[in-house]
């Protein structure tokens, strides 16, 4: 593990150049495409940014926690049993290991993420 601190400004984050697109492997639309970088990682915790264009995609953290915030666009989440949420720049979701829903993004979406295994 490396003692080196990685800072980015919301301006950084919100532009930093994540890579080519390829395609979401659990989208429900088609054409949608996804990019990401980890920025950090242990072997047990990574934090990185991503980023997906508009469109549905089904989701499941298994074996793992996922905590995001969210910084450009816009996603409606779906998990069954509850009332769908929608969440926009600045908001911050949790996804504990066994969650399972669908993710409804309304324009390009990028997020801060940082993932912990079980």
């Amino acid at each position: 593990m490396s003692d080196t601190i990685v800072t980015h400004s919301a301006h950084d984050t919100a532009a930093a150049d994540l890579g080519a697109h390829a395609p979401k492997p659990t989208a429900l639309t088609d054409g949608l495409t996804e990019a990401a970088t980890t920025t950090w990682s242990n072997g047990r915790i990574d934090t990185g940014l991503w980023e997906c264009t508009p469109g549905d995609f089904t989701a499941e953290r298994n074996g793992y926690t996922e905590i995001c915030t969210i910084l450009t666009g816009r996603v409606t989440i779906e998990v069954e049993g509850q009332q769908p949420e929608q969440f926009g720049p600045g908001d911050v979701m949790v996804m504990p290991s066994g969650w399972k829903g669908v993710w409804r993004v309304h324009e390009p979406l990028r997020k801060h993420f940082t993932t912990i295994d079980d």
